[in-house]
């Protein structure tokens, strides 16, 4: 069936419009409830980034939760991965973000992890989807939910993270910039890196319920670039709202994005450890196809969204995988993007080899990449539009073999994403540019 809620990442939108709204996200605990908690272990934890409207909908989903039956631990502001293991550390039936990841402070979001800490499939979010389209039952009294307030999941949080990275090595010697981009890891994240040893000059991590993701974070490096240079930091981190992100830059300010970072880990871990291969995605850039390859790792391209990366990884039992964007998942150490743990794995290989970020990022050569996200008003079929389909076939033939064209729809905001890829900087940014606007004449 087809899902009218959910999209790649749960159920995102903006505060106060359809269905970012405390009924909808009532009903929406209550039915989550219904399917998640059928087997037998009637415990959710919830979990959210700093964002002014997560009080909001913490209760709405209390409240659908309880009615359902079910019992809530709230961890109050925790990063999306930490959720994702805290289900399991708590044998919980489900865990629940309430987050809109790299989005501003007036959108929000809902997205589940099952008990394995892992995206919900498709087919049970449609099963949520048909409980919403039923009348909301409460149960009997005596069966209702009741609700904790989990005091450490913080320190849990952060115990667990350093286990991520080889005990005998350290961070002592290094300063390290951590942008925390008034998200869910302000009081995680730069302890992380203290504790283990580094110098940790933290930027971002005051959050104010408004300021998330504001000029800061991965989706906006200005800052740690700047902030790198101006006090000669070894490297910078910057993560999302929720942490599920991450974007480097190096001692020169130069930006290391997901495939990137992705290489240099693989790169480390070599291609006996990673003989099953590494997933990216349709985005992916070439260079990092290319890379694997000369690596001796087999390389796999799964739908866009880190939920289908790791079902391919599932397929095919790789244990690294992730997109440019910044989400990498290191799956002998956690089940979906950590932005946390990625960085930690990228330090590891720089310790090990005695190299720069910079020196260690040479192992894949970047191809230019033009993406162009236009804005649309009403859903838009890419495959059905004429006009569309003719930009992409002409665009396609002047590239050949050279590079490649994709068209996809965003699946968290309104947008149709344009991206041409070659060996020419100036020729793929020309034909991006003629193909978005053939877009937004159709949208």
């Amino acid at each position: 069936m087809a899902r009218k809620y959910f999209g790649t990442d749960g159920v995102r939108g903006t505060i106060g419009q359809a269905p970012m709204t405390p009924d909808f996200v009532l009903k929406l605990g209550w039915a989550a409830g219904k399917v998640l908690a059928g087997n037998g272990h009637p415990l959710v934890l919830i979990g959210k980034d700093p964002r002014i409207s997560g009080y909001m909908l913490e209760s709405a989903l209390q409240a659908g939760l309880a009615a359902a039956g079910v019992n809530v631990r709230l961890l109050g502001p925790m990063p999306t991965p930490a959720v994702a293991y805290l289900t399991r550390a708590f044998r919980a039936a489900a865990g629940i973000v309430i987050s809109a990841s790299h989005n501003p402070y007036h959108d929000n979001g809902v997205k589940f992890f099952s008990a394995d800490g892992m995206k919900l499939p498709d087919e049970v979010e449609e099963e949520i989807e048909v409980y919403l389209a039923k009348p909301l039952v409460t149960v009997a009294s005596h069966d209702l939910g009741k609700a904790v307030r989990i005091n450490d999941a913080a320190g849990r949080y952060i115990e667990f993270c350093k286990r991520a990275f080889p005990t005998e090595l350290s961070l002592k010697g290094l300063r390290i910039v951590v942008d925390c981009a008034n998200g869910a890891t302000y009081h995680v994240a730069p302890d992380v890196f203290r504790e283990l040893g580094a110098e940790v000059i933290a930027i971002a991590n005051e959050p104010n319920g408004f300021n998330i993701n504001e000029h800061c974070g991965a989706t906006d490096t200005a800052e740690l670039r700047e902030t790198v240079l101006k006090y000669r930091a070894d490297l910078g981190l910057a993560l999302d709202g929720d942490g599920d992100r991450l974007i480097m830059v190096d001692h020169l300010g130069e930006v290391v994005d997901g495939d990137e970072a992705l290489a240099v880990i693989a790169q480390e871990r070599g291609s006996e450890y990673l003989q099953a291969g590494v997933v990216g995605t349709q985005m992916s850039n070439l260079g990092l196809e290319k890379s694997m390859t000369r690596l001796g790792i087999p390389f796999y391209r799964a739908k866009v969204g880190d939920r289908y990366v790791m079902e391919l990884m599932l397929k095919y039992q790789c244990l690294l995988g992730g997109e440019s964007s910044g989400h990498v998942i290191v799956r002998d150490h956690i089940s979906t993007g950590d932005g946390i743990v990625a960085g930690l794995q990228v330090l590891r290989a720089i310790l090990y080899s005695g190299q720069s970020l910079h020196d260690l990022k040479k192992v894949m050569l970047k191809y230019p990449q033009k993406l162009i996200n236009v804005p649309i008003k009403q859903r838009l079929d890419l495959n059905t539009s004429t006009p569309i389909q003719e930009a992409v076939k002409q665009a396609e033939a002047e590239l050949g073999e050279r590079g490649r064209v994709l068209l996809r729809a965003s699946g968290t905001e309104p947008l149709i994403r344009v991206m041409v890829e070659g060996e020419d900087h100036a020729e793929t940014q020309r034909l991006a540019e003629a193909i978005a606007e053939v877009v937004k004449t159709a949208a």
